[in-house]
């Protein structure tokens, strides 16, 4: 009977002391982190959700074609508008996404190509050959570079960067690229500082800080050790370098090259201010004016927002689904290729 008394006792002393905090303690915190986690993933599918049906009537009319088509005509919005495949549209309203989504892609290849090895370049020297007062204040200057808005980089290449370019260096590129298959889009008109090489240039710029200080972070969290047992075994700085430093940190340069291709894919104001904005046409060399998905959004939707019947807007919404779906795309193959990296580059042991 005391045994069961005191069983009871202490039971019930368990029940007081630990059923209450694991209903009021545990479970809110579980209810709230999940909600939480699940936020990113609601508004996201919100944003797919509501571009998709507002690009409907777009999408109905457009057809396929207006992935391969270079035509950009709202139509006349003073006649009346006509009916087509149950769109009302204006008359003679011809719609192609095909130069747009060229220039984007475009762009942002050339910003990544020059940006890489730049960010990585330094994000080496900053994290391995100076020391922590110096590499402090050089992360500074990363993070205030990454913080300018983009109109302000805008103005810059517009107004300085551009026209500098196209009277000092373009037309040297131009004269004496050699005339072979590869290097034939350097060659021809270099015009007057607005175009594809100077945008991609500027978003290069822009992105640099966004790889460089996730790569310095990246290459200080590289096990010293590690580093110092390679170069004891006779390794030179570079051979340690390029076997053990880089393989170690592979995956999450993927995902910092991943960001900044995210940041020049969408970038809007700084590339309508320097691409020339030029609808229905494509590049015909690297230095020819374009447009961008983005920079046609911001350019077109105010003489868009005077269409009666609202087929411009729903244009927009089906380019701005198409950005959408190039950036997600991006993402879901930079995380297969994470996956496949990180499990196959370690220099030591999985799990060390």
């Amino acid at each position: 009977m005391v045994t069961r008394a005191i069983s009871a006792t202490e039971s019930g002393s368990a029940d007081n002391h630990f059923v209450p905090s694991v209903a009021l303690g545990n479970n809110p915190i579980r209810i709230a982190t999940a909600i939480v986690s699940t936020l990113p993933l609601l508004a996201l599918g919100s944003i797919l959700v509501v571009l998709f049906f507002n690009s409907l009537p777009a999408i109905k009319y457009n057809g396929f074609h207006f992935l391969t088509s270079k035509h950009w005509n709202p139509g006349n919005f003073y006649a009346n508008p006509v009916t087509t495949n149950g769109v009302t549209h204006p008359i003679l309203a011809n719609y192609g996404a095909w130069p747009l989504i060229v220039g984007t892609l475009l762009s942002s290849l050339i910003a990544i190509t020059i940006a890489l090895p730049l960010s990585v370049g330094a994000a080496l020297i900053v994290a391995k050959s100076l020391g922590p007062r110096l590499r402090n204040l050089l992360g500074v200057f990363f993070e205030l570079l990454a913080g300018i808005p983009s109109v302000i980089f805008g103005l810059w290449g517009a107004l300085t960067l551009g026209p500098l370019l196209a009277r000092d260096v373009y037309p040297l590129l131009a004269r004496h690229i050699p005339n072979v298959i590869l290097l034939k889009y350097f060659r021809g008109t270099t015009g007057s500082g607005e175009g594809l090489l100077t945008s991609g240039i500027v978003l290069a710029i822009m992105i640099v800080p966004i790889i460089a200080s996730t790569t310095r972070d990246l290459f200080l969290q590289v096990p010293k050790l590690t580093e110092d047992g390679a170069s004891a075994l006779g390794l030179t700085q570079w051979e340690v370098t390029r076997n053990v430093t880089f393989p170690w940190v592979s995956a999450g340069i993927i995902g910092a090259t991943v960001l900044g291709l995210a940041r020049a894919l969408g970038e809007t104001m700084a590339v309508a201010m320097i691409s020339g904005s030029v609808l229905g046409s494509l590049p015909t060399n690297i230095y020819s004016t374009y447009t961008t998905i983005a920079a046609t959004i911001v350019s077109q939707l105010d003489s868009a927002l005077t269409d009666a019947t609202g087929l411009a807007v729903d244009t927009l919404a089906e380019v701005a689904l198409i950005i959408m779906v190039v950036t997600l795309l991006t993402n879901v193959g930079a995380r297969i290729l994470i996956k496949k990296v990180s499990t196959t580059s370690l220099p030591v042991g999985r799990g060390i």
